[in-house]
């Protein structure tokens, strides 16, 4: 890289010409090979130089992964399972659930450990992922169950020893996300994974998701009208917790992407006023509303006296008011996590070099995502009593309001992914000199 094409030229023509090189036509054909080639590698690096760098997003989407195989078909036994434990009337009792369920769990695990013992070497989560779609197949069949799509694969877990409380309109949409949703980020994990490429993005936006839901659902199991009927199965749901825990510390000390930008395009970048960035200007107003809206329900379920906040909870969400207390949960989620990231994420796109920003949008993009799900799907179930639905005459402003509030820390993360030179750091990205060494 440190010689001009030139000099490599001339080289190589020393070398044909020398009293050495002159002795036999074997030697004279190698080296106009030698100079063919040369001439060629030098002009496909100059066009390479040529070509528009690339930022980290578009490095980041050619590294889509592919579903693993093998996780499908071992997830894919929840079925036949669940439906074996449902014919076996010995599981009317909470502790044979409970120690039946721990046994299927840790079979599992020997399972994967013992078919995909690279992959676990590699990285752990790798096991983590398997087990966890397993338990998505399950959840799929819990909503199917309950929305009367299936029967008698998991009657005996969700009415009488199980957990109850999945079949609330709540419930079933979290088990909705959770067999959709989470159930394909743990076949491209798994995938990405098998095929050793990043998943960090995909990672991220999990963990988001997983959180919000463990943080919603299970105090809400035990603050809701469903308290008296915690079981003891309960209890594995509260060792998801850890897995978060140890997984979101994995998933963000993973390397990111390759960074194409050159301290002079940051700097260019990182320049640019408001104005001349209508996009950010454009995520600013909707942070701002996002705010508003946010502190505006939270007020709501704290039962403020306004009319603004009776109007609202009576005519456009009276399911805040359902004494499942998951809504009442979810909004003040939102008040005490979700409105301090609006406020900081609002100043991340009005001065440079936040590098966090691209991260925790991912994960607020999962949060958010994931709840508004289920509470959008909840506030117009069948399960929901009729007078805590979202009346007909309101639809449309609930569901654009909802949908907007779901659809916003989505565009955030996709801006962030896209032209992440805004949000870099220009002093820790090497210098051109520094490049050219190491290509040397």
């Amino acid at each position: 890289m440190g010689l001009r094409e030139g000099t490599i030229v001339d080289l190589v023509k020393g070398h044909l010409y020398s009293p050495a090189s002159q002795g036999g036509g074997a030697t004279f054909a190698q080296g106009r090979f030698l100079a063919t080639q040369s001439s060629d590698a030098l002009r496909s690096r100059s066009q390479a130089s040529q070509r528009p760098r690339r930022g980290r997003s578009a490095a980041a989407m050619d590294d889509i992964p592919p579903l693993a195989g093998r996780t499908v078909a071992m997830s894919l036994c929840a079925l036949p399972v669940s439906y074996v434990l449902n014919q076996v009337s010995a599981f009317s009792q909470p502790l044979c659930v409970v120690l039946t369920s721990a046994l299927i769990l840790g079979l599992l695990f020997v399972a994967v450990y013992s078919l995909s013992h690279g992959e676990i070497t590699y990285d752990p989560l790798y096991a983590v992922f398997v087990i966890f779609s397993f338990t998505s197949v399950v959840d799929l069949a819990i909503a199917l169950q309950e929305d009367g799509y299936m029967m008698g694969i998991m009657d005996f877990y969700t009415k009488e020893v199980g957990e109850p409380y999945l079949r609330t309109a709540h419930g079933i949409f979290i088990c909705y996300w959770d067999g959709a949703v989470h159930y394909l980020l743990y076949l491209a994990m798994a995938g990405a994974i098998r095929k050793r490429k990043r998943y960090r993005n995909l990672g991220l936006y999990w963990l988001g998701s997983f959180a919000m839901s463990l943080l919603v659902f299970l105090p809400g199991n035990i603050l809701g009208k469903y308290s008296s009927e915690v079981r003891p199965t309960f209890f594995l749901a509260i060792l998801y917790m850890l897995v978060p825990c140890w997984a979101g510390v994995r998933i963000f000390n993973q390397s990111r992407g390759p960074i194409s930008y050159t301290p002079d395009v940051v700097q260019e970048e990182q320049k640019k006023s408001l104005l001349q960035r209508p996009a950010d200007l454009t995520l600013i107003a909707y942070l701002i509303l996002a705010a508003l809206f946010t502190v505006f329900r939270g007020l709501v379920v704290l039962d403020c006296p306004t009319d603004a906040c009776f109007t609202y909870i009576y005519q456009y969400e009276p399911y805040l008011r359902d004494p499942v207390a998951y809504p009442k949960l979810q909004m003040l989620m939102y008040l005490f996590y979700a409105l301090p990231f609006y406020c900081l994420a609002a100043y991340a796109l009005t001065f440079p070099g936040c590098s966090w920003l691209p991260d925790w949008a991912l994960v607020f993009a999962g949060a958010i995502g994931q709840a508004q799900f289920s509470h959008m799907g909840a506030s117009v179930h069948l399960r929901t009593p009729f007078t805590y639905r979202v009346p007909e005459d309101t639809w449309t402003t609930f569901f654009l309001s909802n949908l907007l509030f779901a659809l916003g820390p989505h565009l955030l993360a996709f801006r962030c992914l896209w032209r992440p030179a805004f949000f870099l750091n220009a002093e820790a990205l090497p210098l051109p000199q520094d490049q050219g060494k190491k290509q040397q």
